[in-house]
């Protein structure tokens, strides 16, 4: 079995949005980070959103975040969202079904028993689990302190304030008279 690129851009937002749950975080950073298209990272998450998993937050202080608590979020759960409507082979399409064995042929029913498992097995695992005390992770996704937008209230992001700037003393031009 092999998932598909979508279905594992999902899984790499989902664990970033985790790692950094206290932060509203942006496609720009995880694109980077995950080594993913920004175009191609985009249709996921708006998949992401309609299933439920993130919340999305337009304009200049945009981005996402989990929708729900990471251990409420499935992966067997986020891996159906994505790989569900896809055939796993040939025969399980009926309306691109070519082979001539499909009658008799066994190997489908093989086939389904072991996608089952599959997913009876990822059913076992939330995207807690797989961020939860898992310090190597948080070294490869963890945003630096300064990135990202620290979550103020529910649906509400804010800037940090600015840094107090110091004000230069005013020297006047050599050429200024002083009345």
């Amino acid at each position: 079995m092999r998932l598909t690129i979508r279905t594992n851009l999902a899984m790499r937002c989902l664990m970033f949005c985790a790692v950094n749950n206290d932060r509203i975080v942006r496609k720009h950073d995880i694109a980077n980070l995950c080594n993913a298209s920004e175009n191609h990272l985009a249709q996921v998450v708006n998949t992401l959103a309609q299933q439920g998993f993130i919340e999305t937050q337009r304009g200049r202080s945009g981005g996402m975040r989990l929708a729900r608590p990471m251990d409420q979020i499935g992966v067997g759960e986020v891996l159906r969202a994505f790989e569900a409507t896809l055939p796993f082979a040939e025969c399980f399409d009926p309306e691109a079904n070519t082979c001539p064995l499909s009658e008799a042929c066994l190997f489908r029913d093989a086939l389904s028993l072991a996608i089952e498992a599959f997913y009876r097995a990822m059913d076992d695992w939330t995207i807690g689990d797989l961020v939860r005390d898992n310090a190597a992770l948080d070294r490869l996704l963890a945003l630096p302190g300064g990135r990202g937008l620290p979550i103020c209230g529910r649906g509400e992001a804010r800037m940090p304030p600015p840094e107090p700037r110091v004000a230069e003393p005013r020297i006047p031009a050599p050429d200024a008279r002083v009345s």
